[in-house]
């Protein structure tokens, strides 16, 4: 890929200090864009991407964000805006991951999920909008093949991120034609979590033989951010066949 296909281009990215969103904000950083992008803790992760993409050539800042808070969120977007001038994608990769059974769910814990991964990215949406019109931008969000897949010990992210790949549709419609909305949707992704055991044998059910990384993903959104803008809707699973097992 060219390192000027974004070139000039504002990303605003929601949890870009670690894991998936750093490698996504890296990789879009590669393609010549500029980054703004958003943490809740992960302050000094956050000054670490920055300097990383400086180094890049490219513009970078970090904003301090809950997802879960209009006023914040409107604050972020407005800060990105006015540093950069513009923002013309918005990848909406902030979520939070629980395992628990169905039955014990508490009703703050159903809550507590859904604020952060269904009604952040509608608000980070709502609030980018009217700069995403303006620079017929595109978002992709970060989706999930729990989203597509029920999983029993995770009943509480599978819904809030089937919600999310309804809403990415439901953008895509609303939003066309000046804007294109697609969703990245990730299988068992190899970071930090310990869980070695369920990774290993997810690996071998997968078709590929292996799970995914964090590259995939970014490369995935890099695609969305980079390839036609007639594409939108989509809910692409990033998953190595697993979706198919």
């Amino acid at each position: 890929m060219s390192t000027q296909a974004l070139t000039g281009k504002v990303v605003f990215i929601t949890g870009g200090a670690r894991r998936i969103g750093r490698a996504t904000a890296t990789a879009l950083a590669e393609a010549g864009a500029d980054i703004a992008l958003t943490y809740r803790t992960s302050r000094d992760a956050a000054a670490e991407a920055v300097r990383d993409m400086e180094a890049l050539g490219r513009r970078a800042m970090a904003i301090e964000c809950d997802v879960r808070s209009e006023a914040s969120v409107r604050a972020a977007v407005s800060a990105a805006a006015g540093n950069f001038g513009r923002i013309d994608f918005v990848v909406n990769n902030a979520a939070v991951f629980e395992t628990a059974s169905l039955e014990s769910l508490s009703l703050n814990q159903w809550d507590a999920v859904f604020e952060t991964n269904t009604r952040g990215p509608f608000l980070v949406v709502r609030e980018a909008l009217p700069h995403l019109r303006t620079a017929h931008g595109r978002i992709v969000n970060i989706g999930s093949l729990g989203g597509i897949h029920a999983w029993a010990s995770h009943a509480h992210y599978c819904a809030s991120k089937a919600a999310l790949h309804m809403l990415t549709q439901t953008m895509a419609k609303a939003f066309a034609p000046e804007i294109s909305v697609n969703c990245v949707a990730p299988g068992w992704i190899d970071a930090d979590r310990d869980l070695k055991d369920t990774a290993a044998r997810l690996a071998q059910k997968t078709p590929m033989h292996r799970n995914g990384t964090v590259q995939d993903v970014a490369q995935a959104v890099v695609f969305f951010a980079t390839g036609p803008a007639f594409i939108t809707g989509q809910i692409l699973a990033v998953d190595g066949g697993l979706s198919l097992v």
